[in-house]
């Protein structure tokens, strides 16, 4: 709990509608889509960034944690105040377009920019930011670049650190440093965006990134491939795209969540089918979709694609993808908790991370259905429980094994959910104790005094 001296001063540094100690307002801010509940010890929302300044100038000297949030929607913990604290809320007034430089085909923002509206901005003017995690609709663009986002397009374009070129941000003792700059090149100094990027807010506080934009494609168009088995299309995947073609987006369902879906939303999906790949091309010109679909399909084919159908309008291109959105949603039918996580391995390690689930599956006795975003190697492993409070010693046992498997095949902990509290523990699987020791003297450094978002990340 804060101290009465506390109190006030945070109270009148940015007023009583910015600074919440009552329950009532603080259970708002008590947890993200973990659905794991932490009650702060108070909600701050500073109105610039040299509030952000004073609030941890203040906080760094009596020892006070601070927990920096966006919007709340990140699925490992890391807005979580599991050991109390302040939580720094950025959405309510950091949450500004500051420019879109058509010129040089950059934009500054805010860090509360909801990543939606940021894309739909920018496209008015022609451009495209192409980082689209699932939360698009909900989450910020300085929680994408504290967690390093992805999404669906990632294969062909990347993730969020792809698009960073700057960043303002505030250090635990109030300091303000720059890192990075808004030219093309720039090999001076040490890359300090790039450590704070993914940082998971354990290192500063980001109040305003500068971001490349890209001129928005003309032309897209979207197809689905039917496979009679999970690993026929995984060995479809790496082999289409080591083919010299690079899609926007493919995507995969296996078979459990084809299954969950069609007892959803009855959409006329193959039930039987062991797998569906749902992929997207785009480009400047007709002629370019129609080579690319062309060899994609015949790559699927020659890898035990046993249907392939193309979107001829945006109708059927939207429902096209009504499966993959809807996945996360419809695997609920298998249980009554969901241990979701998202491990990457190299694309052509898929077909044996699924081998690999597959075992554990039945090891278990727990249905783990799969989907995601094959075209980088990242996949959501989702193990149901039916009976949480008798089940979940087991999927913890049944997930450390897939995170195990993962990483014996080069892959890693997550692609994009990030560490967080939810696999803090698991850090030691995929670093060494030298690595672990880096890591802890990179956070010392920027915050010798521990009060941000400590004990995230295992650190």
């Amino acid at each position: 709990m804060l101290e009465a001296t506390h109190t006030r001063y945070l109270s009148q540094l940015v007023g009583e509608d910015n600074f919440y100690i009552d329950p009532a307002h603080l259970q708002a801010y008590a947890y993200d889509a973990t659905r794991e509940r932490y009650l702060p010890d108070g909600v701050i929302f500073p109105r610039h960034e040299e509030d952000v300044c004073q609030i941890l100038a203040y906080c760094n000297e009596h020892k006070i944690i601070i927990v920096p949030r966006g919007a709340g929607s990140g699925f490992t913990g890391g807005a979580l105040s599991a050991h109390g604290g302040l939580v720094l809320s950025l959405e309510k007034h950091l949450d500004q377009i500051l420019e879109i430089d058509e010129k040089n085909l950059i934009a500054r923002v805010q860090p509360g920019v909801i990543n939606k509206h940021f894309q739909n901005e920018v496209e008015k003017r022609g451009l495209f930011y192409p980082p689209d995690p699932a939360s698009q609709d909900q989450s910020t663009l300085g929680g994408n670049v504290s967690e390093n986002a992805g999404g669906m397009r990632a294969a062909k374009y990347g993730i969020t650190k792809d698009y960073v070129m700057a960043l303002r941000a505030v250090l635990p003792n109030g300091d303000v440093i720059r890192a990075g700059k808004k030219t093309i090149k720039d090999v001076a100094g040490f890359n300090v965006a790039g450590i704070l990027i993914a940082s998971e807010g354990c290192l500063a506080v980001i109040t305003e990134i500068t971001l490349k934009l890209l001129a928005k494609p003309k032309l897209k168009q979207s197809a689905m491939g039917v496979f009679a088995s999970i690993q026929d299309a995984m060995e479809a995947v790496y082999k289409s795209m080591a083919s010299g073609v690079t899609p926007v987006a493919m995507e995969f369902l296996d078979n459990l969540s084809i299954r969950a879906v069609e007892q959803r939303f009855c959409k006329g999906l193959p039930m039987e089918a062991g797998a569906i790949l749902i992929t997207q091309v785009d480009g400047s010109v007709p002629e370019q979709i129609t080579w690319q679909l062309t060899q994609i399909e015949k790559h699927f084919r020659e890898n035990g694609c046993v249907d392939f159908c193309v979107a001829q309008d945006a109708q059927q291109e939207e429902d096209l993808w009504f499966a993959r959105r809807n996945a996360s949603q419809s695997i609920s039918i298998y249980g009554k908790k969901k241990l979701n996580e998202d491990v990457t391995v190299p694309r052509a390690s898929l077909p044996a991370l699924l081998q690999e689930v597959e075992r554990i599956s039945q090891t278990y006795d727990l249905p783990i259905p799969c989907f995601g975003h094959t075209g980088d190697g990242n996949v959501h492993v989702n193990i149901m429980l039916e009976d949480p409070d008798t089940q979940l010693e087991k999927g913890q046992q049944a997930m450390e094994e897939i995170f195990k498997s993962a990483i014996a095949l080069g892959g890693t902990l997550s692609g994009e959910h990030g560490i967080g509290l939810s696999k803090a523990k698991f850090m030691p699987l995929a670093f060494t104790p030298e690595e672990m020791g880096l890591f802890r003297r990179i956070k010392s450094a920027f915050d010798p005094n521990n009060i941000l978002n400590p004990f995230k990340m295992g650190l």
